[in-house]
């Protein structure tokens, strides 16, 4: 019996995700079903998108990752199943798959279309109960991808900004925001990586605002102090050391960021 994961926007507070899982353990009681969050911002695919791509990766071959952050529930949208580097996904083909179709190896991707792996009712709001947890309850329980509808070439993806080279200056933005308030941007170590080994002096700007230069840790500055560095996700992060670079930048998500 395999793992599920689950991954929302349902919150803690209602039924909705007890009711998936009573759905998975009806059908498959022995599986493992692990919470990855359910506090993603409502209806907020992008920051879904983010924490999938970034958690899935750290999860044994062959698991399950359900995720329903679906604004587009009932409508004619699609729900895809795929499997990527060998992780099997179950989404709403909505844009939440961008980040991982960009990132992972795509090795089947299909629309879930066969309605006897649906549960008997299907209610025009409440797919993730109703479709999402059976179907991923037979996935953990062995059955193949090709088996839930047609297969498909690739799924639709959100027009993700992407980071731009000139010289010696990338310019980035701010793609996601974590509860500590740390500014994740969608400029990879990789980028900077010749001159980091170098051991060159690169700074960041966020707007016009001088961050300062790449840090290793949070204790490279004074307490309450911002700073930039190489986040545990790869990719170029603005912090506050035990603060909030988000509160002490007054920023959301796209603000430019500059590494030059």
């Amino acid at each position: 019996m395999g793992i599920i994961t689950l991954l929302t926007d349902f919150g803690t507070r209602d039924h909705y995700v007890a009711s998936m899982k009573g759905v998975i353990y009806c059908k498959a009681p022995r599986a493992t079903v692990v919470d990855i969050t359910h506090e993603i911002s409502a209806h907020n695919i992008i920051e879904a998108a983010f924490v999938l791509r970034h958690s899935i990766v750290w999860y044994p071959t062959g698991t399950v990752h359900v995720a329903v952050v679906d604004p587009g529930v009932g409508s004619s949208r699609r729900i895809l199943v795929g499997r990527y580097d060998g992780q099997i996904v179950l989404a709403p083909d909505n844009g939440l798959l961008s980040i991982v179709h960009r990132d992972l190896q795509l090795d089947e991707l299909y629309v879930v279309e066969q309605e006897r792996y649906f549960l008997p009712h299907v209610s025009g709001t409440f797919h993730g109960r109703d479709i999402f947890a059976p179907v991923a309850a037979h996935l953990a329980t062995g059955l193949r991808l090709s088996m839930l509808g047609g297969r498909v070439g690739e799924p639709n993806v959100l027009p993700l900004a992407s980071p731009k080279q000139s010289g010696d200056e990338i310019r980035g933005c701010v793609l996601y925001i974590d509860r500590f308030g740390n500014l994740i941007t969608n400029i990879g170590a990789s980028m900077i990586a010749n001159e980091l080994r170098r051991g060159e002096s690169l700074v960041v700007y966020v707007g016009e605002k001088n961050v300062g230069p790449i840090r290793n840790s949070y204790g490279d500055v004074g307490q309450g102090e911002l700073l930039a560095l190489i986040g545990s996700s790869g990719t170029v992060e603005i912090s506050v050391n035990t603060g909030r670079a988000s509160d002490f930048l007054c920023v959301d998500v796209q603000p430019e960021v500059i590494v030059r």
